[in-house]
């Protein structure tokens, strides 16, 4: 039976540009020759289809349709590589890996070989770089000292670099050293000046013993991992400032509070755990994976209630399903396969909490949102746990059952050692056009450029319901929202509406950790989000936020202070009051002497030379020279080579001009078939776009140097949330 006869999904055309650019199956010419509802079906099939490896006779087609319905629903959407690689001959369809980094040169680089492999297969990697002997260290083997940690962090941020993950995902990596390793210092500070280790989110792991160092304002050791001996101390009040400078600056590093994470390991007798997926919120052992999935929260909302007997039922589908997966799932290593069997790890999640909120007419920042947030996520975890023991009476428990946790504390028998994570969706987020994890909503209304050049502004659908029905709605209002970011100054806008929609920088970093709190009160493994900071927040106060998330029992923080790393855009249309000595800043200046290429175009006027050239952040200015001197085609050009070179050196992304200048057409076209020119713009554009794909300039090498606030595929915004930096006019994702 077509499953797709059941529902046709509801996408907007953000979701649809989306799942086009990265999820639907693409011909080898690189056309789109699937549907959002085959794609859906492709998911379904394939992983109903795992029933049969537990019951010859499983109903694989009654479940295909179920699994159909939730997600063309958009109840429920797994993790990004299920849905791109499931009945696919790809097959790998985990988002988050952990790999073991030890202190020989041979294991060195057997993790980066597994990371590069994992990267070409669409997932994240997390490391802890703390079991590598200390920089100037003793080498006995070369007579030679350790280059250190941090060196060796370059070389798996260069392979990152350079592994595309089949145009689809890009590699991320989580870098996580313990508080005690004696090169802790410099780990801290390793991102500071934002030109290195771009590929990686660096945390550090606090241990309870230094966060009682640190209340009791004393010095604790440094220990060298390669013989466990003590070899100096430091003062914990110094260490943990710098922490808070560093992230007050740029948002880096986090802090993970590692023996929590340890204290909920529901296999000690495995391992123990030592780092995290990229976002931070799934702690794993070496080698092990992990496969996510999110339910959306917003469509949980009936007649004004939570629909609870639905949230339920999508729970159960939602772990059976994530089962599935694993047994599915066609892993990079064998090593990874054989501990994530033995453990069984699921990670079940949300999406949309604050579009539950709004329906439920309940302010983010409220009291009453908190303790809904502690009884929705106990309610999704009790029943994902109830599923997982539904599961092991058919299927029986996750091996390593024996000498866990439950076994310790005579728990009943249960198929996954975790069921419950909340991960980041920035991007199944945009495809069911819903808030992201449990963030507040960005913005209630935005801007968003199209191909065309035309500029759209877009409004939260719940929003736009409330204002038409209260006969406030207008083109002008909305604009007005871009404008400003928020609606809590605009007094024709009813109290009420204004209370509802609340949006990550209308509340307070104290809001943001509370409702972190709740959740990881109810989750088995951890939770990823943002705690979003004003540009004038100060470093007290980030301390006191970091502070307030130890006492309250969270195992991570991740913080972003608004406009902290440079080159950021604008998420509304506001403009920033600028001086003209800060807008020489943006602008770069021109070196005495750059490298640049030259490319012959054939136009329809003649021949088009044009020159690239760049400096050491990347492309830089752009010259063009007509074969045929004078005339209106060679003004019109240099003019295009102007304006190009301009918006180079004010930061905007090489894609986003070549977007705007390809395929537009004059008159007189040249060449056929891809050698085609339909004016000089599109042999501009095609020339840009030549220069990048040519050996040594990439296009993603020159997105990177200037991924800090911009997004490197279309120029928009991008949003630090859920632990991850996303761009929701495009659905780039950092983490993605």
């Amino acid at each position: 039976m077509d499953v797709r006869q059941l529902i046709v999904p509801q996408l907007s055309k953000n979701a649809l540009t989306v799942l086009e650019r990265r999820y639907l199956r693409k011909d080898e010419r690189g056309r789109v020759i699937e549907t959002p509802a085959d794609m859906f079906q492709r998911v379904a099939e394939a992983i109903a289809d795992a029933d049969k490896k537990f019951k010859d006779d499983a109903d694989t087609s009654t479940l295909a349709q179920q699994f159909y319905s939730i997600m063309a629903n958009l109840e429920f959407l797994p993790n990004s590589p299920t849905l791109m690689n499931a009945g696919r001959e790809l097959g790998q369809l985990s988002a988050c890996f952990v790999l073991p980094v030890g202190d020989s040169m041979d294991e060195i680089f057997d993790a980066v070989k597994h990371t590069a492999l994992i990267h070409k297969s669409g997932g994240g990697t997390g490391f802890s770089f703390s079991n590598l002997r200390p920089k100037n260290d003793v080498v006995q083997s070369t007579t030679g000292v350790s280059s250190g940690p941090i060196s060796f962090m370059r070389v798996f941020d260069i392979a990152t670099e350079t592994v595309k993950q089949g145009g689809t995902r890009r590699g991320a990596n989580m870098g996580l050293m313990r508080v005690d390793h004696p090169d802790i210092l410099e780990f801290i500070g390793c991102k500071s000046d934002q030109k290195h280790l771009n590929n990686f989110n660096i945390s550090v792991g606090l241990t309870e013993a230094f966060m009682e160092a640190l209340e009791q304002d004393e010095s604790y050791p440094l220990i060298n991992p390669r013989g466990k001996e003590v070899v100096g101390t430091l003062k914990a009040k110094d260490v943990f400032d710098l922490i808070v400078k560093h992230a007050w600056e740029n948002g880096e590093p986090g802090i993970i509070f590692l023996d929590r994470l340890n204290r909920d390991n529901p296999t000690p007798h495995i391992g123990a755990i030592e780092s995290t997926n990229p976002c931070g919120e799934q702690p794993l052992l070496p080698y092990e994976s992990c496969n996510l999935g999110s339910i959306n929260l917003g469509f949980m909302v009936k007649d004004g209630q939570v629909d609870w007997d639905r949230l339920k039922e999508i729970v159960h589908l939602a772990v059976h399903f994530l089962d599935n997966v694993i047994q599915l799932n066609r892993y990079p290593l064998p090593q990874i396969a054989q501990i994530t069997y033995a453990n069984r790890k699921i990670g079940l999640g949300v999406m949309g909490w604050a579009d539950m909120l709004i329906a439920l007419g309940i302010p983010y920042n409220a009291e009453h949102a908190i303790e809904l947030g502690e009884k929705v996520m106990a309610f999704i975890n009790n029943e994902g746990h109830n599923a997982s023991r539904d599961l092991a009476k058919e299927r029986g428990p996750f091996p390593n059952f024996e000498g866990s946790l439950f076994s310790q504390h005579g728990e009943p028998l249960i198929r996954n050692a975790t069921v419950t994570t909340i991960a980041p969706t920035g991007t199944i987020s945009i495809i069911a056009n819903t808030s992201s994890g449990i963030e507040p909503i960005f913005a209630v209304s935005f801007v968003r450029q199209v191909l065309d050049n035309n500029i759209l502004v877009e409004v939260h659908p719940l929003f736009e319901t409330m204002a038409r029905k209260s006969g406030i709605y207008s083109e002008a209002l909305m604009e007005k929202i871009a404008e400003l970011g928020t609606v809590q100054d605009i007094k024709e806008i009813p109290a009420d509406i204004r209370n509802i929609f609340v949006t990550a920088h209308d509340i307070t970093p104290e809001d943001h950790i509370r409702m972190q709190a709740v959740f990881q009160k109810n989750t088995d493994n951890a939770v990823s989000k943002t705690v979003n900071f004003p540009k004038t927040a100060t470093i007290e106060e980030v301390k006191e936020v970091y502070e307030l998330a130890y006492k309250l029992d969270c195992k991570g923080v991740t913080i972003y202070r608004d406009g902290s790393r440079e080159n950021q855009v604008l998420s509304t249309t506001q403009k920033p009051q600028e001086t003209e000595e800060s807008e020489t800043k943006v602008v770069r200046d021109r070196p005495v002497s750059l490298k640049g290429w030259t490319y012959r175009m054939q136009t329809g006027c003649g021949p088009l030379y044009v020159t690239i050239n760049e400096d050491e952040g990347g492309l830089f200015e752009l010259f063009t020279t007509m074969g045929k001197a004078g005339g209106c085609a060679a003004s019109q050009s240099e003019a295009i080579g102007r304006m190009v070179s301009l918006a180079w050196r004010s930061g905007v992304q090489p894609e986003q001009v070549i977007k705007q200048l390809l395929d537009i057409s004059c008159h007189s076209h040249s060449g056929f078939g891809v050698n085609k020119i339909l004016s000089c713009a599109d042999a501009v554009a095609k020339a840009i776009r030549n220069h990048l794909s040519s050996a040594g300039h990439t296009e993603q090498m020159e997105k990177r140097p200037l991924f800090k606030g911009a997004c490197p595929e279309c120029g928009g915004k991008v949003e630090h949330e859920g632990g991850c930096s996303v761009c929701h006019s495009c659905g780039f994702s950092e983490c993605a």
